[in-house]
């Protein structure tokens, strides 16, 4: 996992086909079961309030149907900033992009990117990286609130240990329905204080990971009115540079991570906070994938009520998989996973349960050499898998970065990071029909 902003390193090589005004990518119909609906995928690419130099984006979605984007930008003077725009539901044009902060000491990266969020009061919560030390991988999270739709940042605040150089990041914001919010995260302060970091010179797909290698905790913080008022460790030993998932059920919030056990053995773990307790990790499902390095590849959650459903990748027994499996108990328990990858996938994934219970599920997969594409299919609770669409072209290498997606009325809005020079942000609506 490099720190350094997103460059060139492959070229899209498919062209665009322009019709009505709009660059279609693919177009599926499904046809499943007799007793199912049958359901369509189109893909319709949008404007991208992102200029050029653009990379990392992250989307989510407010209460009011609104989508905001952020997304890192490098400007001439070498500072990187952190901006964002929102999607109107119903003109479905952005808004003027705004910026929320602009620094020269940001922790840039492909696969530990910032966020922003809507809190359930309206107001915007965002995370950043920023450098806390000499080291490769020293670098501190910062959360800071807006009142004003962005206008104005309050004063940044840690939601971990303050002047401790190690590795802090991979977060996940969750709103609750109070105003504030539940924020995960990888906290490698213990791993520090207790002994000196030893460098690794593992390689694996994503090439050498420099410093990583001792494991991370993983923390919880809760934020309220402007401020962290609590925080936890959840699990004390995990993967060091997997992105966690967070999503709220009826019975709570659950979290899915990359757990590392004693013998490195990398599988996915869930906690869950239950009668304001957070739970033992457990396993969601017992892939075996002993792996002696950060395969960088962090799972998606997402629910609906009791149902949740998990996606991730592992690569177990030397077969790369991205695997999918459902709870209807709030994740307390996993049924079978089911594979949905073409065959060569390169993981990064996303998912949003639809009404019904059917999951729309992104990856990005190989095509041999740097080729790859960024595709999305929908799976049924039923164990059907339904054909893929063909969001866009891509690559397969870390320039690429992490497609993020958020669900809408009608399906779901993406944006991928599009390598080059300069590097772009492009963004799509998947939409979920019936025919």
């Amino acid at each position: 996992m490099g720190p350094t902003f997103v460059r060139p390193v492959a070229r899209l090589t498919a062209p665009l086909t322009v019709r009505s005004g709009a660059v279609i990518f693919a177009l599926a119909f499904v046809t499943a079961c007799a007793k199912d609906t049958t359901r369509a995928l189109t893909v319709e690419a949008m404007p991208s309030p992102a200029g050029a130099e653009a990379a990392e984006p992250f989307v989510a979605l407010a209460r009011d149907g609104a989508v905001t984007m952020s997304w890192l930008a490098r400007a001439a003077d070498s500072t990187v900033a952190l901006h964002f725009a929102t999607l109107d539901p119903i003109a479905h044009t952005w808004s003027t992009p705004r910026e929320v902060m602009r620094r020269s000491d940001l922790f840039v990266n492909w696969a530990d990117f910032p966020s922003l969020v809507t809190l359930s009061d309206g107001r915007l919560l965002a995370h950043w990286l920023q450098r806390n030390g000499t080291g490769r991988y020293a670098y501190d999270v910062h959360l800071s609130e807006s009142r004003d739709g962005g206008a104005t940042w309050g004063a940044s605040v840690l939601p971990h240990a303050a002047g401790v150089a190690a590795e802090h990041g991979f977060v996940t914001i969750l709103p609750t329905a109070d105003g504030g919010a539940s924020i995960v995260l990888l906290d490698g302060t213990a791993g520090v204080l207790a002994a000196p970091a030893t460098p690794t010179t593992a390689k694996g797909k994503e090439g050498a990971k420099g410093e990583h290698g001792g494991p991370m905790q993983l923390g919880h913080a809760t934020w309220s009115n402007g401020a962290v008022t609590a925080t936890a460790t959840l699990d004390p030993r995990t993967c060091d540079c997997c992105q966690t998932a967070t999503a709220m059920t009826t019975r709570g919030p659950v979290v899915i991570y990359r757990d590392r056990s004693d013998d490195e053995v990398r599988d996915m773990s869930i906690v869950r906070l239950v009668d304001g307790q957070w739970t033992a990790p457990a396993p969601v499902h017992t892939d075996g994938w002993k792996i002696d390095f950060c395969p960088v590849n962090g799972p998606a959650v997402s629910a609906l009520g009791d149902t949740v459903v998990a996606v991730w990748y592992t690569a177990a027994q030397d077969t790369a998989r991205v695997r999918l499996a459902y709870s209807t108990d709030g994740g307390a328990s996993f049924g079978v996973p089911m594979r949905v990858d073409g065959g060569l996938p390169a993981g990064r994934v996303d998912v949003e349960l639809l009404d019904g219970g059917a999951a729309l599920v992104s990856w990005i997969e190989r095509l041999g050499g740097d080729g790859a594409e960024v595709r999305a299919r929908v799976v049924r609770r039923d164990g059907t898998v339904e054909p893929h669409v063909v969001v866009s072209p891509s690559s397969g290498t870390r320039s690429s970065g992490f497609p993020r997606m958020v669900r809408t009325a009608d399906g779901a809005v993406m944006a991928w990071t599009v390598p080059g020079t300069p590097s772009t942000v492009r963004v799509a609506r998947v939409r979920v029909g019936t025919r």
